[in-house]
């Protein structure tokens, strides 16, 4: 029997898939990482359980996660540079490719598209002269559309570094898109003020956020507890018509 092999199509690269940058890390930046991974490792009692924050420690280097990074925690986890990109292509947080100073993803869930989020994206993207998926020639802003972040409460919502922005309008994001690129760092309704990507990939792998205006606007909004104070309301008046103490 003769075999006939028959080419559908052009054969892809053989680094398709792969992440991208470079290959590998010179030996200061090895010794510098290491020294940070050394503090993760401990933290687990399983090495390879320490993959995520050494992911997100090595995405803190360049801003996304490289082959230099891939290899750089294979060698700590004790995986192959294959394992540990099958599971850094798994999760989106990770990135493939350079990201601006701030990460800007807009919701286009039901909830958010139905109330505007899908506008806002339309027009940060026309504003902003790119795609989603796409950074802006200056390199201060790279536009995405995320999933849901169960923030359903505050719809439509953008997230800068993964930090809220609320009941945004398209006017509302141009500015606040703007204004990063001007260098003006805007206030969340609740949380921190973003940090650049780099730091809060460093924050990500475990490591303390040190500004004090972080940790002072750790607290949850209105609309979050508005779920708890009606239980508590529930329980309140159970307890005054049987006649017993609420909690």
């Amino acid at each position: 029997m003769t075999e006939i092999f028959v080419e559908l199509g052009h054969r892809p690269p053989e680094d398709e898939g792969r992440f991208a940058g470079r290959k590998s890390y010179p030996a200061e930046v090895v010794s510098r990482l290491s020294i940070d991974a050394k503090d993760i490792l401990d933290r687990y009692p399983s090495r390879r359980s320490a993959l995520l924050p050494l992911l997100h420690l090595v995405q803190s280097e360049d801003g996304y996660v490289t082959m230099a990074g891939i290899e750089f925690c294979a060698g700590h986890v004790g995986l192959t540079s294959a394992e540990v990109t099958a599971v850094a292509s798994f999760y989106s947080m990770y990135r493939r490719e350079p990201t601006g100073d701030y990460l800007v993803g807009v919701c286009t869930n039901t909830l958010c598209a139905v109330l505007g989020g899908d506008a806002i994206l339309a027009r940060l993207a026309d504003e902003l002269g790119v795609r989603p998926g796409g950074t802006t020639e200056d390199g201060k802003v790279t536009l995405e559309h995320v999933e849901c972040n169960a923030a359903c409460d505050y719809a439509p919502v953008l997230m800068v570094n993964w930090e809220f922005f609320d009941n945004q309008t398209p006017d509302g994001a141009v500015d606040l898109v703007e204004g990063l690129r001007g260098g003006r760092v805007p206030q969340p309704r609740r949380g921190a003020p973003p940090c650049t990507f780099k730091e809060t990939a460093r924050i990500l792998a475990g490591f303390a956020d040190e500004r004090p205006e972080a940790v002072a606007a750790a607290r949850p909004g209105d609309p979050t507890l508005a779920g708890l104070r009606l239980a508590r309301d529930v329980q309140r008046n159970a307890g005054q018509e049987s006649g017993g103490t609420a909690l």
